[in-house]
């Protein structure tokens, strides 16, 4: 007989933990290039707005065809009443005579009215797909802040675990000295009671990471667990930037919401050519045949009837719609001056704020974050060998931790900055 045995609780979670972590390995960080991807594969908004230019696409088919010929089918020549003859008695033959005339119509389009509806179909398109482009860029640049966000988060956490573990060596160090008897009870309970504030920092630090995650994972349609989740890129600064007049002119030329405001412009002279070309006069082509003696012609059993009609347009020449285009021409230069203008205020003032954050970044990189690692390291020496006081120990240590942290907020303000200098030109100026 086979003998079965079965897994106590504890080792069967230990081979369930084991299986996951083989089936199900943990994400591998992505970088900023596999974020971008994802969302641009993934993110529903982008989605639905390019089936919103695919649908303008579409409809430039409906603006270029032509009208429907009609065909009708009519019958004349039915007796309603009997007819009496003298002599002859009362006759009613209502179908004798009666006869089926068919017919057809066409709707002549003049002016050339469905060309311009398929070039003011077209130019639709390609404002749609401008926009589609200008909604593709302020989402980026949400999902870009998102990023830096994860990574400052990530590097604050960082900073707090490392300043936390730098701590604990100190509070060792004060209980050595306390046990040989060089500082007091009530300054160690003081130490070994502030390490709840770098517990709370790595906390606070935690949940913002959490949050950060949970805002990109959103963003890129993710739905990785928080905690496998994770991404990768160099969080660091450069001072090279371009002079302010060659970002003027790259936003000029790659900026889709102004590119969308002259195209306006074009559809709106088109427009107004339509409705110019809409006044006019539209025949229409009308022929029909018979089987019946025609009144001039007693011999002619077969007959074809043929005319013109043409509508007499006295009282309506689409005059609103032709001043209603005009004006929309000029409302249309006026929307593409204004952007314009926005677009040179865009780049002066990222430009100024991006100006800014490097000049507060270089004393930092140069000489305050050395400073302050040195100070701490010398005050902490002094204090272990009972050179320094308690206090001179914990202000140096908060100086160091204050400057730390205020450089990694100002990287994250320059990696902000500058995705945010690519949002206003247009596109990727600095990675």
């Amino acid at each position: 007989m086979k003998q079965g045995f079965s897994l106590g609780p504890a080792t069967a979670a230990t081979v369930l933990l084991v299986l996951t972590a083989v089936v199900c390995p943990a994400q591998q960080g992505l970088t900023w290039d596999q974020v971008k991807a994802t969302f641009e594969a993934a993110n529903p908004a982008l989605k639905a707005d390019e089936d919103n230019v695919n649908e303008m696409k579409a409809a430039e088919v409906t603006a270029f065809l032509r009208p429907n010929p009609q065909i009708g089918l009519s019958s004349d020549g039915v007796q309603i009443a009997p007819h009496t003859i003298p002599g002859m008695g009362t006759h009613w033959l209502p179908l004798t005579g009666a006869q089926l005339v068919p017919s057809i119509s066409y709707l002549h389009e003049r002016e050339r009215k469905r060309e311009l509806r398929l070039q003011s179909a077209k130019e639709g398109t390609q404002i749609a797909g401008a926009q589609h482009e200008d909604l593709e860029r302020n989402l980026l640049f949400d999902l870009r802040s998102a990023f830096v966000q994860t990574l400052q988060a990530k590097a604050v956490l960082d900073l707090a675990t490392a300043d936390l573990a730098y701590y604990d060596k100190i509070i060792d160090i004060s209980r050595n000295r306390f046990k040989a008897g060089d500082i007091a009870q009530i300054d160690l309970d003081r130490i070994e009671l502030l390490r709840v504030q770098y517990e709370a920092e790595i906390e606070t630090a935690t949940v913002n990471l959490r949050t950060a995650k949970f805002q990109l994972m959103q963003l890129i349609d993710e739905r990785t667990p928080v905690d496998r989740f994770d991404v990768t890129g160099n969080f660091d600064w450069s001072d090279v930037v371009k002079p302010l007049e060659d970002y003027h002119q790259i936003a000029l030329d790659n900026r889709p919401d102004l590119r969308a405001a002259i195209e306006t412009i074009q559809q709106s002279d088109t427009n107004h050519k339509l409705a110019v070309s809409n006044g006019s006069t539209d025949p229409t082509y009308s022929a029909w045949a018979t089987y019946n003696p025609s009144f001039n012609n007693p011999n002619d059993k077969e007959t074809l009837g043929l005319s013109v009609s043409i509508p007499l347009r006295i009282f309506d020449h689409n005059q609103g719609e032709k001043k209603r285009t005009l004006l929309d021409i000029d409302r249309s230069r006026n929307a593409a001056d204004a952007a314009k203008a926005q677009v040179f205020d865009d780049v002066d003032s990222t430009y100024e704020q991006l100006r800014s954050n490097i000049a507060l970044l270089k004393p930092y990189k140069e000489k305050y974050r050395d400073q302050a690692t040195r100070v701490r390291d010398t005050v902490t020496f002094s204090y272990e060998h009972g050179g320094a006081s308690l206090m001179d120990f914990l202000n140096a240590q908060s100086d160091y931790r204050v400057v730390q942290l205020a450089y990694v907020q100002l990287v994250g303000s320059y990696l902000t900055f500058a995705g945010q200098l690519n949002l206003v030109v247009g596109r990727e100026e600095i990675q």
